[in-house]
């Protein structure tokens, strides 16, 4: 049986491209998981064709039609209306007692769902099962092992998933102008690299679980895994490893960043008002000139106290911290440099592998032409 899946669609937006359109929210909560996929409508008509044509039966419920004389960009109560029609469409599906929808490719796919492992014996179940514990509690691991080479593949993809979120609300925090907002993406990003984390950890346990099923002499196994697979899987995770360090450093570098700019902001409020002074109330709205104990420089309460000789120590002290911040930000640009390089790289060895492929293909069409002559000849 699925695994039981809460789907809603509880807001709608408007995108922020030209020309708009409006963008709905679904939430799909897991026993413990959530997580939200945005769709257009024009995503939902693609479902539903794929749907039609894998299942070769409608859903139970229609999809809302398309109004040719109504927008829900300028009319908030069709708007309304979609939405609540596409939520009943999602829902009749999640819970029909027919599971021919659910169990296809498209519905997977529409919601982000991660890909069952199919099997041929009775322990389909069992594998989805698993695949669904260590999705929602990968702190589990520990007692599940992964030793299921298409259950390690799904697992990756919704790792790969994290590190997709954790990007996507580093971007949205770099757009953001209110810090309250700006903290609130952070601290999701975060959230999303811890779990990366945490499921990069247990796909390197599994990879060392299904090479040593794979070289044991005399036991049968599941899916035995070439050595091949096993670099390309070992390379999977070293570059998922540094994606997630870049993605970790530049959450920091932004924390800085934040940190410096609201400290320089502070100074120089401090600075403009030991400078000028503040406005008096009592003084009909005289401005009340800085207490100064040097003739020349501006005053501050960190200077104040402080002779020439301690001013001086105090600006140079500032100035190797702004040069260590440097260095650190240096650091990350060159790490996020070889990450470029590395997928750069990567790239490279997946098109060569590509074009040999073609060459193959092409060498052995050649000589299924050949032997098509040669049959033609001998009947």
């Amino acid at each position: 049986m699925a695994p039981a899946v809460e789907i809603a669609i509880p807001s709608t937006s408007l995108s922020l491209t030209s020309p708009q359109h409006t963008v709905y929210h679904i939430t799909l909560r897991l026993p413990l998981r959530s997580f939200v996929v945005s769709k257009r409508y024009s995503d939902f008509l693609a479902f539903h064709a794929s749907l039609i044509t894998q299942t070769s039966q409608p859903p139970p419920v229609s999809l809302p039609q398309k109004s040719w004389f109504s927008n829900t960009v300028s009319n908030d109560r069709f708007r309304e209306e979609r939405r609540r029609g596409l939520e009943e469409y999602l829902q009749a599906i999640n819970e029909s007692s027919d599971s021919r929808w659910r169990n296809s490719s498209a519905w997977r796919a529409f919601l982000n769902l991660p890909t069952a492992a199919i099997s041929a014996s009775s322990g389909t179940s069992n594998t989805s099962t698993r695949l669904h514990a260590a999705i929602t509690d990968p702190g589990s691991a520990s007692n599940t092992q992964i030793t299921d080479p298409t259950l390690w593949l799904d697992y990756y993809r919704d790792m790969k998933s994290h590190l997709h979120d954790a990007r996507l609300q580093l971007s949205r925090r770099d757009q953001e102008t209110t810090p309250a907002k700006q903290h609130e993406s952070s601290a999701q990003a975060k959230s999303s690299l811890v779990r990366a984390g945490t499921m990069i950890g247990t796909l390197d346990d599994g990879l060392k679980n299904l090479g040593s099923r794979g070289s044991q002499s005399g036991q049968s196994t599941t899916s035995p895994l070439g050595d091949g697979e096993l670099r390309r899987r070992k390379d999977l995770l070293i570059n998922a490893r540094k994606e997630k360090d870049g993605l970790e450093d530049l959450l920091h570098a932004m924390a800085t960043k934040s940190r410096l700019d609201s400290a320089v902001a502070s100074i120089q409020d401090k600075d403009t008002n030991a400078l000028f002074g503040n406005n008096d109330s009592s003084s009909n709205g005289r401005r009340t000139p800085a207490r100064s104990g040097r003739v020349l420089g501006k005053e501050t309460e960190r200077t104040r106290e402080l002779d020439n000789q301690g001013v001086l120590q105090l600006q140079k002290q500032t100035m190797q911290d702004q040069d260590q911040d440097v260095e650190e930000l240096m650091k990350i640009i060159v790490r996020q440099k070889e990450l470029g390089v590395a997928i750069h790289e990567e790239l490279a060895v997946q098109n060569e592998l590509l074009k040999l492929a073609d060459e193959d293909t092409d060498r052995l069409k050649s000589k299924v032409d050949v032997g098509k002559k040669r049959i033609g000849r001998i009947s």
